[in-house]
C-alpha cells in the first residue's frame, strides 16, 4: 500500500472512479467533493480546522455545505447517465490537466440494439422510428464497420449538450426550434472499431416503451432539419415475426476526443438498412486510467461503492489517521503537486 508523505500534504492529483450507470457525472463529482473537501489528503490542515470552527459557530452540521468551497475539483470527460466506467477526477492543480484527457483517445464497449431509433440515440430516450432488422446479419455489420474506421466526419446528436449560439442542441430539439444553421460536422478519428460479440436474440434488452407524441415528433423533425436533409421519423413496418426479440451486438472501439459513440451506433444502424440505438455503454479506458490494468503505467479505478459507503457512514480511521476511501484513492493516485513515497 503506497503512503503519502505527511510533509507533502496536501496534494493536487488525478484519480479515476468507476462510475455506475444511472447517476450523472456531475452527481458523482459533487458527492466525491463532499469527501475530498474534508480530507487532509487534499486540503491544508489549518484550513480544515478553520472551516470546522466557523461551521460550529454558525451551527452548521452539513459536511458538504461547510467544506465544498475549500478545494477545486473537476472531471476529465462527461459520461451520460446511461454510461458507466472510467471517470477521471482532478483535484487542486490536477484540474488543469483535465483538458489533456479530454483531447486524448478513449476506449469504449457498447451494446447496440437494432430496429429502433430514439431521440437521444440511446435507451434513455423515446422511440422515434422503427425499421426492419431481421435481414441484418453479423457479416452485414462487420462489413459496414469499415466505413466508420479511420478519420471520419461525424455529426453530433441533436440531443447533446453541444451548444449553438449559447443554447444546448437538445433545447432546440425539445422545443421544436429550427437550428440557426446546420450542425457542423466534426473530424474525428476511430482508431479501432470491432464487433466482439453477436448476441442475436439472447438478451433481455427491449426497445423503449416511451414514444413521442405527434407534436413532439414534429418538433424533433423541425430541429433535425439542421442535421439531415428532409428528416422523417416515420416507422417502416417489419412484417417478419414482429414480436421477436430484436438483434443486439457488442462493439469495442478506440476513438479520439470529441467522438460520439451514440452517433456511431445510430449511423451504423442506417448503414445496414435498419436503425439502432445504444443500450449499454462503458468507458473502459481514458489515457492511462483503465478498468483493467494491463501495463505498468496503467492506473486503475476506485470502485464507486467505496465512496458511497463513506458518504453513508463516516467510518473509523486507521492507525495513520486515514479512512478506507482515502486509502483506496491513495492506491490509485497520480500526484500532480506533492511527493508520494513508499
Amino acid at each position: 500500500m503506497p503512503k503519502v508523505s505527511l510533509a507533502a500534504l496536501p496534494v493536487s492529483a488525478l484519480f479515476a472512479v468507476a462510475k455506475p450507470s444511472g447517476p450523472t457525472s456531475m452527481t458523482i463529482i459533487n458527492d466525491i467533493k463532499q469527501l475530498v473537501a474534508g480530507s487532509r489528503l487534499f486540503v491544508e490542515a489549518e484550513k480544515l480546522e478553520e472551516r470546522k470552527r466557523k461551521a460550529k459557530s454558525n451551527g452548521s452540521h452539513s459536511r458538504g455545505n461547510r467544506m465544498r468551497d475549500v478545494v477545486k475539483i473537476g472531471q476529465g470527460g462527461t459520461l451520460d447517465p446511461l454510461a458507466d466506467g472510467v471517470l477521471v477526477v482532478g483535484v487542486g492543480k490536477g484540474t488543469k490537466r483535465l483538458n489533456d484527457l479530454l483531447e486524448g483517445a478513449k476506449e469504449y464497449r457498447t451494446t447496440a440494439l437494432l430496429g429502433c431509433e430514439t431521440d437521444t440515440y440511446d435507451s434513455e430516450g423515446a422511440r422515434v422510428r422503427l425499421a426492419p432488422w431481421h435481414h441484418v446479419t453479423k457479416e452485414n455489420v462487420e462489413s459496414a464497420l469499415e466505413q466508420f474506421r479511420g478519420e471520419i466526419l461525424q455529426t453530433p446528436p441533436i440531443f447533446s449538450a453541444l451548444k449553438m449560439d449559447g443554447k444546448p442542441l437538445y433545447e432546440y430539439a425539445r422545443k421544436g426550434i429550427p437550428l440557426p444553421r446546420p450542425i457542423e460536422k466534426r473530424k474525428v478519428t476511430i482508431y479501432s472499431l470491432d464487433l466482439i460479440e453477436w448476441k442475436g436474440d439472447d438478451h433481455t434488452f427491449r426497445w423503449p416503451e416511451k414514444q413521442l407524441s405527434v407534436e413532439e415528433k414534429k418538433a424533433v423533425e423541425m430541429a433535425l432539419g439542421g442535421v439531415e436533409d428532409n428528416p422523417t421519423l416515420k416507422d417502416e413496418p417489419d412484417h417478419a415475426a414482429p414480436d421477436q426479440t430484436p438483434t443486439a451486438f457488442v462493439l469495442s472501439m478506440k476513438v479520439s476526443g470529441g467522438s460520439y459513440v451514440r452517433s456511431i451506433v445510430h449511423d451504423l444502424g442506417r448503414a445496414v438498412g435498419s436503425s439502432a440505438h445504444v443500450v449499454t455503454l462503458t468507458r473502459t479506458r481514458q489515457s492511462r486510467f483503465t478498468l483493467n490494468v494491463t501495463e505498468p503505467e496503467d492506473k486503475g479505478c476506485v470502485p464507486w461503492e467505496i465512496f458511497q459507503k463513506a458518504l453513508e457512514e463516516e467510518g473509523e480511521a486507521d492507525e495513520d489517521g486515514w479512512k478506507d476511501w482515502e486509502r483506496a484513492v491513495m492506491d490509485k493516485l497520480e500526484i500532480i503537486d506533492g511527493k508520494k513515497t513508499t
